[in-house]
């Protein structure tokens, strides 16, 4: 593959990974200020809250997330022209991964490196359409085995597809396609939602379709006259997140001993209310970041790796 010229960069994207990460940050609190993967249960039973939060939140926001990761390692490669790069880029994230999980086992970051090693980087060399059916597959797979993390590797690959389809270019253009899709996968994300509280087999197959409708939700949104409200809100947060995941991870750590108690009797508010502070204080620097520099610290860096010619050269600066 040749190198192609960049391409502007889609905004969309960074609106819906900033929300993302909101959602990824409020399921993550708990078990982050226990420094756990999954929070241990305490035999209590949930509260009707904690019920809403395991229904609108839980595995609801990393797909969305994953799906956006193969995106963009799509997008890089057309940029790149060379796997290389996509190889650097990788092993640094695994770096950074391994380093966070010294602070939580839960990073995701680690396995999202060695699943873009085994099944993105070899995805490459396929056509789309090779690309799109062994998504599916994948992701079948994942969910007749248990899902949970096992669906990440099909969502890379979707992810990958739908920008060599052209998807990527279109998100902004219309709000038709996503309202039809999002209201197709409404009734599955209902359905398959009051089937989790009975059974935990369909727990990620109701993430999956309440993803779907989330992804659509926001597509029609910046469509409408909110459109200006939630660039300004979510796409500083989406421009710098790998920045925001892993700062998030040493601010609710530092914010543990001053909430007090054990993070599984934290009430469902107590949890919205450090992830409330948390996404705040990101939000304003990262705003205040994105005003001087072109993209966040930590970004910068990887970028300094998967690029170290251009480093040396002085191309590329923050």
């Amino acid at each position: 593959m040749s190198r192609l010229s960049p391409r502007p960069r889609i905004v969309a994207l960074d609106v819906v990974r900033g929300f993302a990460l909101c959602g990824i940050l409020v399921a993550n609190v708990r078990p982050i200020a226990t420094t756990v993967g999954l929070l241990p249960p305490d035999g209590a039973p949930p509260t009707t809250a904690d019920l809403w939060l395991g229904l609108l939140v839980d595995h609801r926001f990393f797909p969305i997330f994953s799906l956006l990761f193969g995106m963009g390692f799509w997008l890089l490669y057309e940029s790149a022209g060379t796997r290389v790069v996509l190889a650097r880029r990788l092993l640094a994230l695994l770096v950074l991964g391994l380093v966070h999980r010294l602070f939580w086992d839960g990073d995701i970051l680690a396995i999202y490196a060695v699943a873009g090693l085994v099944v993105l980087l070899p995805s490459t060399w396929l056509p789309r359409r090779a690309v799109a059916v062994l998504s599916a597959v994948a992701l079948g797979l994942a969910l007749f085995s248990g899902g949970g993390i096992l669906v990440v590797p099909g969502l890379f690959l979707l992810g990958s597809a739908l920008v060599r389809y052209g998807v990527a270019d279109r998100l902004g253009s219309s709000a038709k396609v996503p309202a039809i899709v999002g209201g197709a996968a409404l009734v599955p994300a209902v359905v398959l939602g009051r089937l989790q509280t009975s059974d935990a087999q369909w727990f990620t197959a109701a993430g999956l379709a309440t993803a779907v409708v989330y992804v659509c939700l926001f597509l029609v949104l910046l469509r409408s006259p909110l459109r200006g409200f939630l660039y300004a809100l979510f796409a500083p947060l989406g421009r710098m997140a790998l920045t925001n995941y892993l700062t998030a991870t040493l601010l609710v750590l530092a914010l543990r001993p001053l909430v007090g108690g054990t993070a599984e009797s934290w009430s469902t508010g107590t949890v919205l209310a450090i992830a409330g502070g948390v996404v705040a204080v990101q939000w304003v620097w990262s705003t205040l970041w994105l005003r001087r520099f072109r993209q966040g610290p930590v970004e910068y860096v990887w970028r300094l790796v998967t690029y170290p010619r251009r480093a040396r050269r002085g191309d590329d600066q923050v």
